[in-house]
């Protein structure tokens, strides 16, 4: 069975000739240069696209699909999110790397204890956040930066913190 990651979304038309206006994270500018073979989830089935080209334009990247070639045959896939194989995002990371999705369900740890669980991650147009549930059940935002976030340590399924003033409860 495929495990697929989500890399962007299906926003629009753009242009005449069936190009996709996607929305993407802003730091994966370097990965989506890179992407040949894809997926968009319609209906709940993942369809097999090529990527012909890719460009850039402001926030948002303009991807033509082979064999899409009009307004009409794009925009069936508006709002639609595509999809690569886990194992060609595997493949273009370092060592030290990991997916953002990995950290949900990690231990948050804190001078040796743990502190909570992670439950999530989003990003407020500046970094990432973790979104913690203490162990007191109250859920905190955390800044995923090296100040705050010492280490994570997938194998292990950890994540270290500086919990500065009291941040997680």
């Amino acid at each position: 069975m495929n495990n697929y990651i989500s890399v962007g979304k299906i926003l629009n038309f753009h242009g005449v000739r069936g190009e996709a206006k996607v929305g993407y994270s802003r730091n994966q500018q370097e990965f989506m240069k890179s992407l040949k073979n894809v997926f968009i989830l319609k209906d709940g089935v993942y369809m097999p696209f090529t990527v012909k080209s890719i460009k850039f334009n402001n926030k948002f990247a303009i991807i033509k699909f082979t064999g899409i070639d009009s307004v009409n045959e794009i925009i069936e896939y508006k709002n639609c999110l595509i999809f690569v194989d886990e194992t060609t995002v595997r493949e273009n990371l370092d060592e030290d790397e990991f997916l953002i999705d990995e950290l949900v369900g990690m231990k948050v740890l804190c001078e040796g204890k743990q502190v909570g669980i992670v439950i999530g991650v989003s990003n407020n147009g500046v970094n990432d956040l973790l979104s913690v549930k203490s162990n007191t059940q109250k859920v905190s935002l955390v800044p995923f930066v090296k100040a705050i976030v010492l280490d994570v340590n997938i194998k292990n399924k950890e994540v270290v913190v500086d919990n500065i003033q009291g941040l997680i409860e």
